[in-house]
């Protein structure tokens, strides 16, 4: 393996890790139209917002956050102390998109089978 097809591995792999939890897949989800799920800002949702939505305590939805913003399927801004969140669209277009290349057939007519 060349160290560009392990680093596009990776780059399908973090996200991939990230979305494999429930929750955070709501939460991306959610984020997806947020006027329809919470009080949004212009620069997008607190995080107290996603927290009592959740139900779960603000630590865990935190490290969830940050999560997802590692893997870039969302991006933070600070607005005093409070941090809001919104989708990176850009960074799930590449996830996407990698997942199409280098998966294969995403979206394609199956392959005919092997048996008679």
């Amino acid at each position: 393996m060349t160290d560009d097809s392990a680093a596009e591995l990776t780059a399908l792999i973090e996200p991939l890790k990230a979305l494999a939890h429930p929750v955070r897949l709501q939460v991306l989800q959610w984020l997806r139209t947020p006027e329809e799920h919470f009080p949004v800002h212009e620069v997008g949702v607190c995080v107290s917002h996603i927290q009592a939505r959740t139900g779960l305590a603000q630590s865990t939805v935190s490290a969830y956050m940050a999560v997802l913003e590692r893997a870039g399927l969302v991006r933070s801004a600070r607005v005093g102390k409070w941090t809001h969140y919104r989708r990176d669209e850009e960074g799930i277009a590449r996830l996407i998109e990698g997942l199409g290349r280098d998966i294969g057939g995403i979206g394609a007519a199956p392959a005919p089978s092997a048996r008679p």
